[in-house]
């Protein structure tokens, strides 16, 4: 741990000191908003991490993003992806929220930002300038559209604008509907992981090397990256991938495919399980059928295997040949409503559904054996442990009031200076 936090990590009463978390001791200022950055601090969070959720004068704007709302007025957006956090509300406009941010980086690991980039460096915040030589183990992760420099360099990014920018869109959709952005914000999703994933590498090399380092997430690479295996197969042929609706460029039968009560998925991907799923479902013909003998040819002939498995299928009931044929080996699953998701059993064996006191979440996805995922806290009302938070860096009851009298720290994320 950086500074003084490692002395914390040691103390038994230390506030984000948890024995058997995997992050225990580690602080992390976040003062990112909206998704990605929060997504990326609250997985932290859930591994134990002490997260203080740095908020403007107006507040994150995720928690206006509702209805519906919580009973403290949040969106369920909000509280989606800010649960294990403390909360303070703080000006870094003024040069005295800038004081106590860096007050607080006394005592920190990793700062994460997602402002436009040049915001920092104009408050007198830049890393290399300003942070590094002064806190030379801190982990310094921005998160932005398109980077700092280059062409697009300093520019907004927004999910949506990046599915469409980065070819995401042109291979999701069909003919009828055309490219079609993907229903979550797959983009902010990942790019909060790939955040993650960096951080994590920079504090293992921190471990090594006692020196901290700037990590850079930005949407536009993890749009790019997501391009497999379009990307490749353009690459290689030169030919743009297409619409394709469910179906794979490189696999067949892999599609949506109705049954007599509601659709299914196919994933098959190698001849054995072709078999398999032949004999099955009373197609053992297709076998003795040259054009189906082979991946690549059933990818040449797919639109004559598909009316023949239209067919097939038609005649069972979706969850009836989805259990029947995962337990032959191959693949396939009913396609669900977000409701039937998490009403599956094995969602609740898997604890991806969290209600606890009035919230309402969705489990974490990385689990260790040694150190498993606890939720501490639930998401923070506006500025709720400001107080808390201050006290611990030094300052006294005094000094906080002065702060807030000047409009440093913001009372309620409507309020003025």
């Amino acid at each position: 741990m950086s500074g003084s936090s490692e002395h914390a990590a040691n103390a038994p009463d230390a506030p984000h000191a948890r024995a058997g978390s995997a992050l225990a001791g580690v602080r992390v200022i976040d003062l990112s908003r909206v998704l990605a950055g929060p997504l990326c601090t609250q997985m932290l969070a859930d591994q134990g991490a002490d997260v203080i959720k740095v908020e403007p004068p107006g507040g994150d704007e995720t928690r206006t993003l509702g209805p519906p709302v919580n009973a403290d007025g949040d969106a369920a957006y909000f509280t989606a992806v800010n649960r294990g956090k403390r909360a303070i509300g703080l000006d870094l406009s003024l040069p005295g929220g800038r004081d106590v941010l860096l007050r607080l980086l006394e005592d920190a690991d990793i700062l994460v930002e997602n402002f436009i980039p040049g915001t920092m460096a104009r408050w007198g915040l830049d890393y290399e300038t300003d942070l590094k030589p002064r806190f030379p183990q801190l982990i310094y992760c921005a998160i932005s559209g398109f980077g700092a420099d280059g062409p697009l360099g300093g520019l907004p990014g927004y999910d949506a604008i990046l599915q469409a920018m980065c070819g995401l869109m042109s291979v999701n959709g069909d003919p009828a509907s055309g490219p079609t952005r993907i229903g979550v914000p797959i983009v902010d999703h990942l790019t909060g992981y790939t955040a993650q994933a960096g951080i994590l590498l920079a504090l293992y090399h921190r471990a090594r090397t006692g020196r901290g380092q700037r990590v850079d997430a930005t949407l536009f690479d993890t749009a790019l990256s997501l391009l497999v295996p379009h990307a490749a197969n353009w690459m290689h042929t030169q030919r743009a991938p297409g619409l394709l609706g469910s179906a794979h460029p490189n696999i067949a039968p892999y599609d949506r495919f109705a049954c007599r009560d509601g659709d299914i998925f196919l994933g098959i991907v190698n001849d054995r399980q072709f078999r398999k799923f032949c004999d099955y479902i009373g197609l053992a013909p297709l076998l003795e059928d040259a054009r189906f003998a082979t991946n690549r040819q059933r990818l040449e002939h797919r639109d004559a295997l598909r009316a023949a498995l239209d067919t097939a299928l038609a005649r069972h009931t979706r969850d009836a040949v989805c259990r029947d044929l995962m337990r032959l080996g191959v693949p396939a699953g009913p396609v669900h409503s977000v409701p039937e998701a998490f009403e599956q059993a094995h969602s609740t064996h898997r604890g991806m559904r969290i209600d606890r006191d009035g919230y309402h979440g969705i489990g974490a996805a990385t689990r260790l054996s040694d150190a498993p995922v606890r939720v501490r806290r639930l998401p923070p009302a506006y500025s709720q442990h400001t107080d808390e938070v201050l006290r611990e860096a030094g300052l006294d009851d005094t000094q906080i009031a002065a702060l807030r009298d000047q409009g440093v720290l913001p009372r309620g994320p409507s309020s003025t200076p």
